[in-house]
């Protein structure tokens, strides 16, 4: 009771002031005040297009040209007008030449989901990266400067960045998903390629699209949307190609004939074969008609093969691979391209690269089966990418708080391999777009086709180019429209720079040659009839 008692009057002595006790006062809440600024410093992509605009000079072929080059935004918009996303770009227009008859080409790259920094920043841009050949180039300082191989000389250049790319992004409501697709992709690049026509109104100039890797999917993709809009190409340049996907899929026997060609240029180079030829060309026309005889022939038969015939086959292969026979034996005669790359070198402890076939990597365990990294990619990243960043800002005076994606894959990047083809052959679920590059010459019988290959890409290798342009089934009249070039070098052609002087020739010639198609007054003949005099 004693104790109850205490209590209660502790309480009541204490209660009181204990009472008139408040809440210490909370300090000024800082989150949204933080949220707002950071909202306010949000460095979003702009419905307004925006422009820098500079001046430079290059000499080509002996002859100064003077040029504009303008680095901005396109903003595409939906057919109701609505803006869905605001494409970076980089053009480069020769000063003093008349729109009418000046051409104007559109470079992008591939990835899927790649900025256009490869072909800006290596090939036929009035300036470029120094690359050596096959070499690892040093860290900074890079070498950079005029490039005597522009096509400015035949060419305005457009260099568009692809959607979340570069400075390439959605507007509004629009995401990354809504680009992010084969025919979404194209969409898109074909209203960035219509905004720029009518923006700096060019409806009158030849025009030409010009794709690397993926690009080449992109291509006739693009072409054909153009065609449909009433933009006619005069023509396409298909750089290191990849039309088809399908025939990557498992249980398909093409793609190891589509490899097998580019193993035999690879062993050559290293010097891996017995009594090595002396000519490439030749040696890999040999190798064309293995390929597409006896080794098609074997590997049709599948598990009926006769051991006879597949051991005859498998020496054979090994003779133009530097290949053990006993390990394409084992492999079923069926060489897959990490097995072939850690295999060819193994004794030197080498793994060949992917995109360049020249490029070595130690490897780390001697038994690997797969290479840990691809040689030829990590050998040119940091100088391309630290040199476009200073160009773009010091030279052509393009200022953004936005970050310059190196590419668009990410979280949420998922791409859309869908597509829909024009010819009325239904949804491809694995993309084939040497059909939409079949229709549009049918549709548009001018169009010229300019296919470079690298001897020594895996990436997209000249064999698998061949094979589906042989399968487009274009009439005789139609072939003609179309050149192949070949290169001693891998994926990235212009990384080599003994080539860029050849390559430029070849690009000029054809250029002259599609310009010349134009201008002449008799059209080519349509199948079965005769060319008609206007």
């Amino acid at each position: 009771m004693r104790r109850a008692a205490f209590l209660c009057l502790l309480l009541a002595t204490t209660s009181p002031a204990w009472a008139q006790e408040k809440p210490a006062a909370k300090g000024p809440d800082h989150r949204e005040q933080m949220k707002a600024e950071a909202e306010a410093a949000w460095a979003k992509p702009s419905v307004d297009e925006t422009t820098a605009v500079s001046h430079g000079a290059v000499t080509v072929g002996g002859q100064r040209i003077a040029y504009t080059a303008t680095a901005g935004t396109l903003t595409i918009r939906d057919d109701d007008g609505k803006p869905t996303a605001s494409y970076f770009y980089t053009a480069y227009v020769r000063d003093g030449a008349a729109r009418e008859q000046r051409p104007v080409t559109f470079f992008y790259n591939g990835g899927p989901g790649s900025p256009t920094i490869w072909l800006h920043m290596g090939s036929f841009a009035p300036v470029r990266v120094t690359t050596a050949n096959p070499e690892y180039i040093r860290p900074a300082p890079y070498g950079f400067g005029p490039n005597p191989d522009s096509l400015i000389d035949k060419s305005d250049l457009v260099f568009i960045d692809a959607l979340g790319a570069g400075w390439s992004r959605p507007l509004g409501e629009k995401t990354g998903k809504d680009f992010w697709g084969v025919d979404q992709d194209a969409d898109g690049f074909a209203r960035a390629i219509l905004r720029y026509t009518s923006k700096f109104d060019r409806w009158p100039s030849p025009k030409f699209l010009f794709g690397e890797s993926y690009g080449t999917l992109r291509n006739p993709v693009v072409a054909a949307k153009l065609e449909d809009a009433g933009l006619s190409l005069n023509g396409i340049v298909q750089f290191s190609t990849i039309m088809n996907y399908g025939v990557r899929q498992p249980g398909y026997d093409q793609n190891f004939l589509t490899l097998f060609p580019t193993m035999a240029a690879t062993a050559w180079y290293h010097n891996r074969l017995q009594n090595r030829p002396a000519d490439l060309p030749t040696f890999l026309g040999e190798v064309r008609a293995f390929t597409s005889g006896p080794y098609a022939a074997a590997l049709a038969k599948g598990s009926t093969i006769s051991a006879e015939e597949k051991a005859a086959v498998a020496k054979k292969m090994a003779d133009y691979t530097g290949i053990s026979e006993a390990f394409i034996l084992r492999a079923d005669l069926r060489l897959t391209l990490s097995h072939f790359q850690t295999e060819l070198l193994r004794d030197r402890r080498l793994a060949v690269g992917r995109l360049d076939s020249r490029y070595l990597l130690n490897m780390t365990d001697a038994n690997t089966d797969s290479p840990s990294d691809d040689p030829a990619s990590t050998a040119v990243t940091g100088a391309f990418v630290a040199t476009f960043q200073d160009y773009a800002t010091r030279v052509l005076g393009y200022k953004t708080d936005m970050p310059y994606r190196m590419t668009a894959r990410g979280p949420g990047f998922d791409w859309d391999w869908k597509h829909r083809a024009p010819d009325g052959s239904g949804t491809h679920l694995a993309p084939d777009s040497a059909v939409d590059l079949a229709y549009t010459m049918r549709t548009n019988p001018y169009l010229k086709v300019l296919f470079i290959n690298g001897y020594y890409d895996f990436a997209t290798p000249f064999y698998g180019t061949e094979f589906d342009v042989s399968h487009m089934l274009l009439d005789a009249q139609l072939q003609k429209n179309i050149r192949f070039t070949y290169y001693d070098a891998g994926h990235m052609v212009y990384l080599n720079p003994t080539t860029l002087p050849q390559m430029h020739r070849d690009l000029a010639a054809w250029y002259d040659e599609a310009l010349h198609t134009a201008g002449s007054t008799q059209p080519p003949a349509r199948p079965g009839g005769k060319a008609t005099q206007n």
